[in-house]
């Protein structure tokens, strides 16, 4: 062997011990020495299903802190009665506490699943005909309760919950008949329900049940005499064992650019 034939192979790795052995014997080198194969046991892979977020367990459930004194009411009575109504303007937290306790009494074992509801109403604009089968089309609707649910468990988790039934999503229209038991249940954006719908919602809740009603009666996409939220929670606030909880402008937590807004609109 020539000396340089000799330098070559000492640069490219021919007598490492971890690469002992000539084509014949499954060494380093198969067919042209000049080609220097890379190790199989890599610990990081380029490819995407090995190193996306999506598949990535992600165990960062946040604690809840009420950020004024009427989310702390709005904390208290959920923890104390089975049927909560939360009014109050855009951005004081309304949804995002509900589903919070929702996701802590699913997460502890107090609830055997979690029923997050809100009608299927346009917001002033219409989408048309949207394709897809009723999932695909009621999912604009439903993003909303995604994106809070997406906020306290992993996307992973969310489908994993959502495959074997312990969280369903769920339009307005689909709860009729229905009796919720062992379940926690989130009727977002109640305001653009009718009376009627929502005495049928209210009429869903089962034993071992929690309800929550969220909806500010000030911002609906309905016509205000057909909106039922204002007098639904003034006839329930009446009973004892119901809370009422309104919230005001200096519960939201928003930008302050919101509270400024709100206050003069």
């Amino acid at each position: 062997m020539t000396k340089r034939a000799l330098k070559r192979q000492l640069r490219e790795g021919a007598f490492d011990p971890r690469f002992q052995g000539g084509p014949s014997e499954g060494g380093q080198f198969e067919g042209d020495d000049k080609i220097r194969r890379l190790p199989l046991d890599r610990g990081w892979s380029p490819l995407t299903h090995h190193n996306s977020n999506e598949d990535r367990e992600q165990g960062y459930l946040k604690t809840i802190k009420a950020k004024s004194p009427g989310q702390q009411a709005l904390i208290d009575a959920i923890d104390a009665r089975n049927l909560v109504m939360a009014l109050g303007p855009a951005g004081t937290g309304k949804t995002y506490l509900a589903i919070a306790k929702a996701v802590e009494a699913l997460e502890s074992g107090s609830v055997g699943r979690i029923v997050l509801s809100r009608p299927a109403v346009e917001a002033g604009e219409s989408i048309g005909y949207l394709p897809g089968d009723a999932e695909d089309k009621l999912a604009p609707y439903l993003r909303p309760l995604y994106d809070a649910l997406s906020d306290r468990l992993s996307m992973k988790r969310v489908r994993a919950l959502m495959a074997e039934g312990a969280i369903e999503i769920a339009p307005v229209g689909f709860m009729r008949g229905r009796t919720l038991n062992n379940a926690f249940v989130v009727i977002d954006e109640a305001q653009n329900c009718t009376y009627v719908q929502l005495k049928m919602l209210l009429t869903r809740l089962g034993w071992h049940s929690t309800m929550v009603v969220t909806g500010d009666p000030d911002q609906s996409d309905l016509l205000p005499e057909f909106s039922g939220l204002r007098t639904v929670a003034e006839k329930l606030s009446t009973l004892p064992n119901i809370a009422v909880v309104r919230l005001a402008d200096k519960d939201i937590v928003r930008h302050p650019l919101v509270a400024e807004m709100l206050g003069v609109l």
